[in-house]
């Protein structure tokens, strides 16, 4: 038999989604040529019946071919964005490597082969029902970007997601090292749904690390994603930031070798002002923002600028300057759960960490452990309960 031709590979750049009742897309066949003088005007008999099967968005598009073989099939977008496609069964049929997105229009054109090698051109289209909800994401950390050892990968989602494993599926992580790690399901503190991948252990430093989210066309349960995502980020240096409220003192270790010490004062004791333990892990290097206390449920207690804010949760706790409490560091905890140091230390700290950072945190009087969708708190679980918060088994 001659060799199969194929399309080369393209993803399809298409939107929109949502089900749709199943049909039959029926490929109309082109006119046979003319037969030659003197001979039968069809010695290879009809030609192959081509036939789309129930193209539906959310599932791959199938070609079947019955009394022949496809040689070729070309499925395009309106857009020119074509879904590539492997061919089974000796020719049978045909299959596309990505789901039919909605609301989209797709042509498919065929190439058949009967047994006595007459080929034969089909041309069909069928449209995909619109989305009724479509679902969004966001990413981070940002493309292109320089993150500390401790940054997991977070994909926060605008509606809920109830086919968790459909979606993870569709979610692939490179890295440089072949890195070992995992997705987990948390809540995120804002209520969405959210998923992170994080490493076993710490990135090691200059991994670069991909992501590819191709969810266009996939059902999330609430909604349906109408494109696909990519980001990518490289770890930098290796530092760690170790606090220990008890001896209100912070430590920034680089490379396994200390480079700063600074005293602060955390959390005043026994109350809702105490700071959080664990390891939390530096979001964002926020500069100089105000600090309103009924934001995070303490009432009157402050309200005012604050300078090198870097923040480590969602619900509010800092490591920022804090001069109002010069006479505190190193001698007391009397914050209102954030970590605080002179301007000048907290300029100079602020310099030299990354987002990304962890901060490990120790203290015999807090509130509790950072939770996993309170910042990026994944790393206060075993490396067996992250993995257990995986959809995918």
């Amino acid at each position: 038999m001659p060799p199969i031709r194929l399309p080369r590979p393209a993803l399809a750049a298409v939107a929109l989604a949502v089900s749709l009742t199943a049909c039959t897309a029926q490929a109309a066949s082109g006119p046979a040529s003319p037969a030659a003088p003197g001979r039968d005007a069809a010695p290879d008999g009809p030609p192959a019946k081509v036939t789309v099967v129930d193209p539906e968005a959310g599932r791959p598009v199938t070609v079947t071919a019955a009394g022949g073989t496809l040689v070729s099939v070309t499925v395009t977008d309106a857009e020119g964005g074509r879904l590539a496609g492997e061919v089974a069964g000796g020719g049978a049929r045909w299959t596309s490597g990505r789901k039919a997105v909605p609301g989209t229009s797709y042509t498919v054109e065929t190439v058949s082969r009967t047994a006595g090698g007459k080929e034969t051109t089909s041309r069909s289209t069928f449209t995909t029902a619109k989305a009724e909800r479509v679902n969004k994401l966001t990413l981070a950390p940002g493309k292109n970007t320089t993150v500390g050892i401790a940054q997991p990968l977070s994909i926060v989602f605008d509606r809920p997601v109830k086919r968790k494993a459909d979606v993870e599926r569709q979610l692939k992580v490179t890295t440089s090292d072949n890195t070992e790690g995992s997705w987990g399901w948390v809540t995120d503190y804002s209520g969405r749904d959210r998923v992170d991948w994080r490493p076993r252990e710490y990135w090691k430093p200059g991994t670069e690390v991909t992501l590819e989210a191709d969810l266009n066309g996939t059902d999330s349960g609430d909604g349906w994603f109408v494109r696909d995502y990519r980001t990518g980020f490289t770890v930098g240096a290796a530092q760690v930031v170790k606090v220990d409220l008890d001896a209100k003192r912070l430590t920034l270790v680089k490379d396994g070798r200390t480079v700063r010490t600074i005293p602060v004062s955390g959390g005043t004791p026994g109350g809702d002002k105490r700071s959080w333990r664990g390891t939390a892990v530096l979001m964002a290097k926020e500069g100089t923002i105000r600090m309103n206390s009924e934001t995070v449920g303490l009432g009157d207690a402050y309200d005012k600028m604050v300078d090198y804010s870097m923040r480590l949760t969602w619900s509010g706790m800092y490591a920022h300057a804090a001069p109002w409490n010069a006479g505190y560091f190193g001698v007391a905890n009397r914050s209102s759960g954030c970590i605080g140091m002179s301007t000048a230390d907290a300029a100079a700290f602020y310099g030299s960490v990354n987002v990304g950072d962890p901060f490990e945190i120790r203290g015999g009087d807090t509130k509790g452990v950072v939770a996993e969708g309170n910042g990026y708190g994944a790393w206060n679980l075993s490396w067996a309960q992250w993995k257990a918060k995986s959809a995918v088994r």
